[in-house]
């Protein structure tokens, strides 16, 4: 458990707006599935719940398209391909393709081969 509160800090605190460098699947999905749990249970609380829940990812905004970004220069790709997902429906399920694939091995273009943050 303290091995995703870190890596989501690391994501939150440290890279806020972080645009460079890659990020591990593991350190993008963490960090992205915690984030909808939370909007999932802000969403379920009458009145306010879906106002805290917006206000929440327009906070995170930056934090979310950089590692978004960075796991995109994982496999070699420009962080600027997230905008493939203003396509209508076709766009966001080949993002989320992208961003599940392994990384390269190594050096790319974006630097080196990425460690988890807890592994650093």
């Amino acid at each position: 458990m303290n091995e995703y509160l870190a890596i989501i800090k690391s994501v939150v605190l440290k890279n806020y707006f972080n645009f460079e460098g890659r990020a591990t699947r593991k350190e993008f999905w963490t960090y992205t599935i915690a984030l909808m749990i939370v909007n999932l249970i802000l969403i379920c609380i009458p009145k306010a719940g879906p106002i805290i829940s917006g206000l929440l990812s327009l906070a995170l905004l930056c934090p979310s398209l950089g590692v978004g970004a960075r796991r995109l220069h994982d496999i070699n790709k420009s962080g600027w391909f997230q905008l493939i997902s203003l396509i209508p429906l076709v766009g966001v399920i080949i993002l989320i393709v992208k961003w599940a694939k392994e990384g390269d091995k190594g050096v790319n273009q974006y630097g080196e081969e990425p460690v988890t943050p807890t592994e650093a």
